[in-house]
């Protein structure tokens, strides 16, 4: 794209002219880095589909159904890529990604088979030797530039973020008469909306590890952790204050979206639960309330007053942080229960929304359940108190503000 000059004329002129030729320089910038990188991303599908995919089905080192858990839609990602590819290097990138769009659904299918894909691979790994061996030889062939088949797997995961970027680059720096504007708005949506589809499965894999981590710390089975839209929040050790001067003893506390797990820790000499804790009482937070007793001020700690229909529950700390960190949760959590019926269910079917590029048998798909929206404090230790890559290139040339901005963008604050 080339802005055409601006004539002398008034004092203005010059401004308008240098901003153009300013958008002009971002632009051709990004091109060439989203050319370069796509031309990079390109072959290293080739090498996946080429070498693994396509050797494994003639060779038949795996069953077929195992190698569609591993690679899943990697040949039509391949596919539709190369067509891109060919479009971008003949400068119609408008075009390209109009076209590119609707086979979206194939990076869907990838995306939401990833976390699956890794487990697979890696059983196969430990227990298949035949394959084992392949992998191995096939990686140290000089075209994989010592990169392991782990580490290009993920590489349509990344790069769909990578185009995000280089669209919404593109769009602010297209003057909204051009023909191609429209084209990379409506792709900016559509990819952000895969982007945020990738987003919402790393955090609820995440969340699951956490829910399964917390289940294996309680001995036995009958406090059941992982249910149905349940998000872990925070754990930490607390005092519990005994409503007739029994003696102060610290207690371990799990805060879930919508409940409060007490537990005590085994004795530390018992042979299979030493490090493990007991589950004592599960508090729902649906009615509760919390009020903060002291700690008001910068004093020595504070305490908290937690009351349920049927229960009351004062938790102390002497860490001012630590006090203050459990009170904001807490309220964060209840609050975010008390709104849920109004508020966040109508949010959800605002923000995840089907993708419109969706082939007619996904667009009634439903996406993952999203965490509360209020952020909360990280976990606490679990201790009772006492060649230059064009990629790379195109990105150093950014402003550290822009970046900053989209880093938040896309992964939220933690």
């Amino acid at each position: 794209m080339s802005f055409s000059p601006t004539p002398v004329g008034p004092p203005g002129s010059r401004s308008v002219q240098e901003q153009r030729e300013k958008w002009e320089r971002k632009r051709t910038r990004t091109v060439r880095a989203l050319v370069q990188t796509e031309q990079k991303y390109c072959k290293q599908l080739q090498l996946v589909n080429t070498y693994f995919v396509e050797i494994l089905k003639a060779k038949g080192t795996l069953r077929q159904d195992i190698r569609e858990s591993i690679f899943s839609s990697i040949p039509s990602v391949y596919s539709v890529n190369q067509t891109l590819l060919v479009r971008l290097e003949n400068g119609d990138l408008g075009r390209g990604f109009d076209d590119f769009c609707p086979h979206l659904h194939h990076y869907v299918t990838y995306v939401d088979n990833i976390q699956n894909a890794s487990k697979v691979l890696a059983l196969q790994v430990k227990k298949n030797k035949a394959f084992r061996r392949f992998k191995k030889l096939q990686e140290s062939r000089p075209e994989f530039l010592n990169c392991k088949l782990e580490d290009l797997l993920p590489l349509p995961i990344q790069r769909i973020q990578q185009y995000k970027h280089f669209l919404r680059d593109l769009s602010e720096n297209t003057s909204p008469d051009y023909p191609e504007f429209q084209p990379l708005s409506r792709s900016v949506k559509l990819i952000s909306e895969v982007s945020q589809r990738i987003q919402d499965n790393a955090r609820s894999h995440d969340n699951h590890l956490q829910l399964r981590r917390v289940q294996r710390l309680l001995k036995g089975r009958k406090t059941k952790v992982e249910a149905p839209g349940r998000w872990y929040l925070r754990e930490g050790w607390l005092r519990t204050v005994p409503p007739k001067g029994a003696e102060v003893k610290p207690k371990m506390f799990f805060l879930f979206s919508d409940v409060l797990l007490q537990a005590k820790p085994c004795h530390p000499l018992h042979p299979t639960n030493g490090d493990k804790f007991a589950g004592q009482r599960v508090y729902p937070l649906k009615d509760c309330t919390v009020d903060k007793v002291f700690g008001h001020t910068q004093s020595q700690g504070g305490l908290l007053s937690l009351t349920f229909p049927k229960a009351k529950l004062l938790l102390m700390s002497s860490d001012q942080e630590d006090i203050n960190d459990w009170y904001y949760s807490l309220s964060s959590a209840v609050g975010q229960l008390k709104s849920r019926n109004t508020v966040v269910h109508q949010r959800d079917d605002l923000v995840r929304r089907p993708l419109r590029c969706f082939v007619e048998d996904q667009k009634n798909q439903t996406t993952p359940t999203t965490p509360p929206t209020t952020s909360t404090p990280g976990r606490k230790r679990m201790a009772p108190p006492s060649t230059p890559d064009p990629l790379q290139t195109y990105r150093s040339s950014r402003s550290r503000g822009q970046r900053l901005q989209e880093d938040e963008a896309d992964w939220g604050a933690s």
